[in-house]
């Protein structure tokens, strides 16, 4: 029966184990994932990486062995004390006011009580009272020891449970309001006195933008590093939240809308492109709800065809974390790929060609050129002819749309001959 029990106790506290660090390790990865950027900005990536190794080890194996030995060790301390007592029932005066000083006391105490008692106690339970008492040091040294390891490793359940609640509540993933199933299908734009800053703390990296950018409207934005590009974009996508200010996106203002709704209905092609360890196939469409009919056609568009098809597995063939077999090129024709199988009626360009060769990037303009031409296009530029196309030019400029240019594209290379110095921060 001993070895039943001791068995059934151990696979009660493995369960228990397991069960906790699941529910904190989904809290933790909820609160990872739900975190606004503001957090990845300031928090380093080891202290991410330790709280999901480290903490969670902890969880799972170094506090159910001390939590295991803590137990025993009180058990046995509350079962000499017990004997003690019910063999001298004297010492249970004193050991109530003097529990804190437990050890020497208790072996002095049981003595002298045996002395005194000895008249009205048998020989065999002063013996016994006395063995016990002996003992109880060693366990109570044992049970100090294991409730310091306790403490000291119930810290990681801390760490994992609150410390990673962002102190900025994070946005809504979903809410009650959800707009049109068809939203957006005009894909217009209006800014209504947008600023934003990245930390309270922080001064304004956008300082009240307005402007209205209408339906299949092809908008350049252009500036030095710093005047603000970026920060409108990712204002779009809500990855920074407004201090002032709205955006509305055909009539909804995206602030009322869970971030689910709003990020899945705009597409991005960004300057680094993002691929994950799988098959073409699932980093072109991991939800897998296009045929492979319409990927064709997607890597068609995005002359990738023949790359693919002469690949062995094709659609099936392995892309490395990073899509590091791949090159720059190739990993950025397939975003576009992933944005032309979208079919989002609003796309966002950031610098999408700067780190790619000039035929590249004149394969990825003449598809967006005819691909998306009933779409709404904003293009923030490295290349000065990636805009020419552009039916208006933005020019940033300290955190804000300093001038909003209405020229052919003839004009505009005209105007950057002859005012290069008054423009010189758009080259």
């Amino acid at each position: 029966p001993h070895h039943i029990h001791t068995i059934c106790g151990d696979l009660l506290l493995a369960n228990g184990a397991v069960a906790a660090s699941r529910i904190l390790h989904s809290r933790l990865l909820n609160n990872i994932l739900r975190a606004p950027m503001v957090f990845f900005d300031t928090t380093p990536t080891g202290r991410v990486v330790n709280r999901f190794a480290k903490d969670i080890f902890t969880v799972d194996e170094a506090i159910p062995q001390s939590l295991k030995s803590w137990l025993l060790c009180l058990i046995g301390v509350l079962a000499t004390l017990f004997v003690i007592c019910l063999a001298t029932p004297l010492f249970t005066i004193i050991i109530i006011p003097l529990a804190v000083f437990l050890g020497n006391l208790v072996v002095f105490f049981s003595s002298l009580f045996a002395v005194i008692s000895r008249n009205s106690l048998n020989s065999g339970l002063v013996g016994l009272s006395i063995s016990y008492a002996l003992n109880v040091t060693q366990t109570l040294n044992w049970l100090v020891r294991m409730t310091s390891e306790l403490e000291t490793n119930i810290v990681a359940v801390e760490r994992t449970n609150t410390e990673w609640v962002p102190s900025t509540a994070p946005s809504r993933w979903v809410t009650d309001i959800q707009p049109p199933e068809q939203w957006p299908d005009a894909g217009r734009l209006q800014f209504e006195n947008y600023k934003v800053r990245y930390r309270p703390e922080l001064d304004l990296v956008l300082h009240g933008i307005t402007c209205d950018i209408d339906t299949t409207e092809k908008i350049g934005i252009v500036g030095r590093t710093g005047a603000g590009k970026s920060s409108l974009t990712n204002c779009l996508f809500r990855i920074i939240e407004a201090a002032e200010g709205r955006i509305f996106i055909d009539g909804v203002d995206i602030s009322t809308i869970g971030l689910h709704h709003l990020r899945g209905r705009l597409t991005i092609i960004p300057q680094d492109p993002v691929l994950f360890s799988g098959s073409l196939r699932l980093n072109l469409d991991p939800f897998e709800t296009f045929s492979d009919e319409e990927i064709w056609r997607a890597l068609e568009l995005s002359h990738l065809k023949d790359y693919v098809s002469g690949l062995q597995e094709g659609l099936q063939h392995e892309v490395t974390e990073g899509g590091e077999n791949l090159s720059v090129g190739q990993r950025q024709l397939l975003c576009l790929a992933r944005a032309l199988l979208r079919k989002s009626r609003i796309l966002i360009l950031d610098e999408a060609t700067a780190a790619v060769d000039l035929e590249t990037d004149n394969l990825i303009q003449t598809t967006i050129r005819k691909e998306f031409s009933h779409c709404t296009v904003l293009t923030i530029a490295h290349r000065l002819h990636s805009i020419m196309d552009s039916s208006r030019h933005f020019i940033m400029r300290h955190q804000t749309v300093l001038l909003i240019l209405y020229l052919p594209p003839s004009d505009i290379n005209l105007l950057l001959q002859k005012h290069t110095q008054h423009l010189e921060h758009i080259k």
